[in-house]
């Protein structure tokens, strides 16, 4: 992995950043402060971006190439959409990774290092942008849950007609 500096006063990156789904409703201001909490990090094809079952605070933004995620030595998905997150159950619930990450070729993501999320001068200014961030974070949650559940729907009605078929 190679991984930038800290993107403090990097303002290249706000127009690039203010395109992506993940962050087009978030003020400009907004934008700046998790530059200030973030880094560049490349990584070769088949490297670790997260490793299941470790602790850390980073949720990441897929700039370019792909991602798999892989639970107990199984890919269950990819991720190569521009713009995609992963990482953010970590940062929500304070437990381990509940999966790897691992990179499909040349991979470039923006990562946000969630720890100093709470690290702001003014008490009212962390509670609002704290509160963004888990907005942020809830919106990708909740979208992850309508398809697995749709996902799930599927699985059990193959198994029914399986089941029915093999009587």
């Amino acid at each position: 992995m190679q991984e930038s500096p800290y993107l403090e006063g990097n303002e290249f990156l706000l127009e690039k950043l203010q395109r992506l789904p993940f962050l087009g409703s978030v003020g400009e201001k907004y934008i700046k402060h998790i530059l200030c909490l973030s880094k560049l990090r490349t990584f070769d094809d088949g490297e670790i971006v997260t490793r299941e079952r470790s602790f850390d605070s980073w949720v990441y933004i897929l700039f370019s190439g792909a991602v798999k995620i892989v639970k107990h030595g199984k890919e269950i998905t990819r991720i190569d959409q521009v713009g995609s997150t992963f990482g953010e159950i970590s940062a929500v619930d304070g437990k381990a990774r509940s999966a790897s990450v691992e990179a499909i070729g040349p991979t470039v993501c923006l990562a946000i290092d969630t720890s100093f999320m709470n690290e702001t001068a003014e008490p009212l200014e962390q509670a609002l942008f704290v509160s963004v961030l888990y907005k942020l974070f809830a919106e990708v949650i909740a979208q992850r849950l309508r398809t697995a559940n749709e996902e799930l729907v599927e699985v059990r009605s193959e198994l029914e007609r399986l089941k029915k078929s093999s009587r």
